[in-house]
């Protein structure tokens, strides 16, 4: 039955994604180019290779592909992606404008009604006089006459010559206007969200008051990183930005809650290699996000372990402030690795403060049970691509920042990096310094 339903869903999907690509070609492509021509034929070709090319970096990862043909496939097919979005949302704009713009052209262009001529008074017809032949004479053939000419009228114009086809080159003139405004608004949008990617995260600074943390701990700072999604666009110089970043904010301890990565450790293990070089006094921590599950969670877990990081599976530290737990990703469920509250947090001295890095918000009524004082975590990209931030505050307690839920506070984090397009419009990338405070103090 949930194979069916997949199966439904993905037929409605690509039967969507279809009409709007055709969509796309009419306005695009075939009202704003000549039948026939070489324009045509190659926009044609485009218009096929790019949604495969999309589909190709979807899937060629989990279909086991070499690397070099997921990098070959994944930044004309990812960006794509983000090109459709963008390109869809500035034609149905440009809709309506089509149409008033094409009943107000026409409306001015319209010929005035030429009033028909009037018929000739019967006074001026001339008289035309008949030779009767007489007795025994041949008949002459009958004259040719020439028909009578109209008399001109004063103040009556000729009427002028119909245009050739006044509408179809204005409908092109219009096509071809919108369409290019339509294309440069979504290559401004999509190149400055690139930009922003390939920047790296921006650090920003939010402070959490803790009714139990002691005075000592009164400013102690956690970096907070997540969603880095190295892979076949995001690599090593990606790993070595977010890692000089976080360093340069001088944290006590920094939290890697998640989606580190999108492919295995074979391909992607020297981009992460950088975060050997992470420096903080009470070390970086590390827990699982749903895509380390696509990618051999254990083996990025015992990966990390390598680089220095400490993995938090379902365990806890007790630091000299607070207790730092971490959870698995609820996608681990599937492999019998889902997250573990009682094993974390069950037996935990309750008038200590508890931290708890768990990678999706949506585990905040768990940690709310468990007596979590703050929950730090990723996941939801702040929605990553605008309008996609609407559909992910529906899915998530949090979309980005500090909400509190009870007596446990939450922050979520935008991420570090991007998932599919390399692009973020409206969510820009962030690294985290929380800084915790004492009520105490």
């Amino acid at each position: 039955m949930t194979v069916l339903i997949f199966a439904l869903v993905a037929l409605a999907v690509f039967a969507l994604l279809f009409l709007v690509h055709r969509w796309l070609w009419i306005r695009l492509v075939r009202d704003t180019t000549t039948a026939g021509s070489r324009v045509r034929r190659t926009l044609t070709v485009t218009a096929w290779v790019l949604p495969l090319l999309a589909v190709a970096a979807l899937v060629s990862e989990r279909a086991g592909a070499p690397f070099w043909l997921q990098q070959a496939v994944a930044w004309p097919g990812f960006l794509w992606l983000a090109v459709l979005l963008y390109l869809t949302l500035a034609m149905l704009v440009a809709e309506p404008v089509r149409a008033v713009w094409l009943r107000r052209s026409g409306a001015r262009r319209a010929p005035a009604a030429v009033p028909a001529p009037a018929p000739a008074p019967a006074e001026v017809l001339a008289e035309v006089p008949v030779e009767v032949p007489g007795p025994g004479a041949d008949p002459a053939p009958p004259a040719a006459t020439a028909p009578a000419e109209a008399p001109e009228e004063p103040g009556v114009p000729e009427a002028p010559e119909a245009p050739e086809a006044p509408g179809v080159s204005r409908r092109v003139f219009v096509a071809r206007s919108l369409a290019a405004a339509a294309v440069v608004a979504t290559a401004g949008t999509v190149g400055y969200g690139t930009h922003g990617v390939l920047r790296g995260p921006r650090v920003k600074r939010v402070t959490v008051p803790l009714a139990k943390l002691p005075r000592a701990a009164h400013g102690f700072r956690v970096a907070v990183v997540s969603d880095i999604h190295l892979g076949p666009i995001l690599g090593r110089a990606h790993t070595e930005r977010i890692v000089a970043t976080i360093n340069r904010t001088q944290p006590d301890l920094i939290a890697v809650v998640g989606d580190l990565v999108d492919g295995s450790v074979e391909n992607l293990g020297p981009a992460a290699e950088p975060l050997a070089r992470l420096r903080a006094r009470h070390g970086a921590f590390f827990v699982t996000g749903n895509h380390e599950y696509f990618s051999g969670a254990e083996e990025w877990v015992d990966h990390v372990r390598e680089l220095g990081l400490h993995p938090l599976e379902n365990d806890r530290r007790e630091l000299p402030y607070f207790d730092l737990a971490g959870v698995n990703d609820i996608a681990g469920e599937s492999e019998g690795q889902g997250p573990d509250f009682a094993r974390a947090l069950g037996d935990r001295d309750r008038s200590r403060t508890a931290v708890l890095l768990a990678h999706q918000p949506v585990v905040i009524d768990q940690a709310m049970a468990h007596g979590v004082d703050l929950q730090l975590s990723g996941h939801t990209h702040g929605g990553q691509l605008w309008p996609g931030n609407y559909l992910a505050d529906l899915a998530n307690p949090t979309l980005a920042g500090l909400e509190r839920h009870g007596d446990t506070q939450l922050y979520v984090s935008r991420g570090a990096g991007a998932w599919g397009p390399p692009v973020r419009v409206g969510a820009p990338s962030d690294i985290t310094v929380v800084e915790l405070a004492s009520y105490q103090a």
